[in-house]
């Protein structure tokens, strides 16, 4: 029997230990990256000076973002500590880049109504909660019918950001829209039952724990894809979520038409959300839970907003 390839070891031990199909895209990417760089030289034969070199060169001279490099760095580490099985001390001492701070973009409240009024059915209604719940654009382009709790009037944010789930609110105003979305999605769903199809893809284990539950209504997207796809991991034909990169070019249309010339796109509203809470006078960790930071000074960079103008300093020709 024909041994698996490093590139094959490696997906085998990332589905072993659940990582997203999205990061196991990634790890090979950078891998390959790694391999490549030094003339297809096996791992082993490699050790600090290599690995050193890679991640100088993409800084230096590809001049990629520090969340770049890092991304780099952590697939690295896991080819040595989980795939290889060696533990390099000197791995884990590199430093990573550090991002540069920037303060976010953020819509007014004025931007925020006439982006949403360029926007339509389902594009308005994604836009809508991640301005009305702070919720990232995978976050909500994940959500299952049964992660939204129209009793307590909030949304149950599995898995997100750093592996942690958690509650944020569902805004009133989008009950009734979304409810009515969802009929009409539960229509399209039993019209690919009838044919064969109506599987989503399920987390983990739970395929092979509730075998039935991939047809489940309350498993099913919120924001299903118009038409069937194939798994790449599994070949099974089902219907997968919205693509980011549709969401992102209607929202990006609907700012050009709303004549907004800052640079802003679908995160700016989950900036823009945590901006209006602390103007609203919620305090930093009420906002901090919502968001989903796991270290309060995360959150705080939205705090520049209410030191306008210099850090609140009124400026000596108004006086």
């Amino acid at each position: 029997m024909k041994s698996p390839t490093l590139i094959e070891k490696m997906r085998e031990v990332l589905r072993l230990k659940h990582y997203s199909y999205r990061t196991e895209q990634s790890y090979v990417y950078w891998i390959r990256r790694f391999l490549h760089f030094h003339n297809l030289r096996h791992p082993r034969e490699m050790r600090e000076k290599e690995i050193q070199e890679f991640l100088s060169h993409l800084a230096a001279k590809e001049n990629v973002a520090a969340s770049t490099q890092n991304q780099a760095l952590a697939a690295l580490l896991f080819l040595y500590q989980q795939v290889l099985n060696i533990e390099l001390k000197f791995i884990q001492d590199i430093t990573p880049a550090q991002k540069p701070k920037k303060l976010p973009t953020v819509f007014t409240q004025g931007e925020v109504r006439a982006i949403l009024g360029n926007l339509r059915g389902r594009y308005w209604l994604i836009a809508s909660l991640l301005y009305g719940s702070g919720l990232r654009l995978m976050e909500c382009l994940r959500l299952r019918v049964k992660d939204i709790d129209f009793h307590y009037n909030q949304i149950i944010v599995r898995d997100g950001k750093g592996e942690k789930d958690r509650v944020t609110m569902l805004p009133e105003k989008l009950k009734s829209p979304l409810i009515a979305h969802l009929a009409e999605v539960k229509k399209l769903h039993e019209h690919f039952l009838e044919k064969g199809y109506g599987t989503v893809e399920l987390p983990y284990a739970l395929a092979r724990k509730y075998p039935n539950a991939d047809k489940e209504w309350g498993w099913q997207y919120v924001f299903p894809a118009d038409n069937l796809s194939t798994d790449p991991r599994s070949g099974a034909v089902r219907r997968h979520h919205l693509f980011e990169s549709s969401v992102q070019k209607a929202v990006r249309e609907a700012i050009r038409k709303a004549g907004i010339h800052k640079p802003g796109g679908c995160h700016t509203f989950r900036h823009s959300f945590a901006t209006h809470l602390l103007e609203a006078g919620y305090d930093i960790r009420t906002v901090q839970e919502l968001l989903g930071h796991k270290d309060v000074s995360t959150t705080m960079i939205y705090t520049h907003v209410l030191n306008r103008g210099g850090k609140g300093v009124k400026s000596p020709l108004d006086h």
